[in-house]
């Protein structure tokens, strides 16, 4: 099969429909662009597809990230747990409030960070060492937040997890009950994206979730410079013009552009998460009998029922190799992640090769392959291929 009539094939991309476009031109009519109210039309969809009691939209992923260790108290020289294989957000941001970035290794089946390694870690520092821990649901698949929940409660531990890649994603916990990625039942704060590769697509976007009405205040005011004009707040009032700036905060607000864009999409979200899940079984069955290929550690039941599926990565002896030939054949694979303490900035703090060494090797031999809901099932099959062709 050659790609003479697909045209080029990304790892990931929106999609973009015209009630999307439809939603997005009837806010442009509209009296509000922005702090109107489709921005808390927004936050009262998202927060009840996720489960959660609360949700606060922000301008992008990043932004949700600092927002959140801000409001859980993050403090110059406190140390934040995260995993090195995530996108550098999901470390920066415990910088950005003044505070240090540990890494913990990775699962080398799952990917995701070892929780047996988190415990050992935490066993053998000092009593208030680390202030909290940023677990990733990395390429969809859930952290069990249940467990980490245990192990963050005997060392006083807050738990702000990063779920950009896993919206509509969950695990089982151990009553059997499906917990969904980002609804708080077990950790303090989570957090997503909408970022046009994201499921759901704004353009740029965030959102932090929360069950905790005292921390949602707190991301309300700090995502608006710092400043309130709620009567009950204020210190003072000089009239219905007056506002404070009670504290140093950011403009991170979203738009109504932006949350009429992402209401729309999310109306379609499950609809795109069954297309994912459908994609990777496809990708499971011409890989699973090769020795040359491996994939993510899944169940069929998580596969089919829990998985968010951001990302589909195998990993290959010869990454190079398959990433050029794909190219070459305009299928644009891409790499997720250099592992966040190779990289530049963050060796000046210490960090070395041989740190991590699950996450190391990891990286020198994973690649993701396309994986959006509106990959067809044509272009599926010339990616398989393709790397069967350069694999084998």
């Amino acid at each position: 099969m050659s790609n003479k009539t697909m045209g080029p094939i990304p790892y990931g991309t929106q999609h973009i429909t015209e009630e999307d476009i439809e939603a997005v031109t009837e806010t442009l009519k509209a009296d509000y662009l922005t702090q109107g109210p489709k921005v808390t039309d927004f936050e009262e969809a998202f927060a009840d597809y996720i489960g959660s009691d609360y949700a606060v939209a922000v301008s992008n992923g990043t932004a949700a990230l600092h927002l959140g260790v801000l409001a859980l108290g993050v403090e110059p020289g406190q140390k934040v747990i995260t995993t090195p294989i995530t996108f550098s957000a999901s470390a920066n941001c415990v910088r950005y409030a003044g505070g240090e970035v540990d890494f913990v290794d990775i699962d080398p089946e799952t990917f995701l960070i070892d929780l047996d390694l988190v415990e050992r870690k935490l066993r053998d520092s000092e009593l208030g060492e680390y202030a909290g821990i940023i677990p990733v649901d990395f390429t969809g698949l859930a952290v069990d937040i249940e467990r980490l929940r245990s192990i963050a409660d005997q060392y006083g531990l807050w738990i702000l997890e990063d779920a950009c890649h896993a919206p509509g994603g969950s695990f089982e916990n151990s009553e059997g009950e499906a917990v969904n990625c980002g609804d708080c039942r077990y950790a303090e704060a989570a957090i997503f994206s909408f970022h046009p590769v994201k499921h759901i697509a704004a353009g740029e976007g965030g959102m932090i979730t929360t069950n905790s009405e005292e921390l949602k205040k707190q991301l309300d005011i700090l995502r608006t410079h710092g400043i309130t004009k709620e009567p009950e707040r204020l210190q003072e009032n000089h009239g219905g013009w007056y506002y404070e700036m009670q504290q140093l905060g950011y403009n991170y607000r979203l738009t109504d552009i932006q949350s009429s864009l992402g209401l729309s999409q999310l109306k379609r979200a499950d609809e795109g998460l069954l297309r994912r899940r459908r994609i990777a079984k496809k990708y499971d069955l011409a890989f699973s009998d090769l020795d040359t290929i491996t994939t993510q550690k899944v169940s069929e039941n998580e596969r089919d029922n829990h998985h968010g599926f951001h990302l589909y990565v195998i990993q290959v002896d010869n990454r190079k190799e398959v990433y050029d030939y794909l190219r070459k054949h305009q299928i644009y694979s891409q790499i997720h992640y250099i592992p966040v303490h190779l990289l530049p900035y963050y060796r000046q703090f210490g960090w070395n090769k041989g740190d991590f060494p699950k996450a190391e090797q990891y990286y020198e031999r994973c690649i993701s392959l396309p994986m959006y809901p509106t990959l067809t099932d044509e272009q599926q099959e010339f990616v398989i291929e393709k790397v069967l062709d350069v694999v084998e």
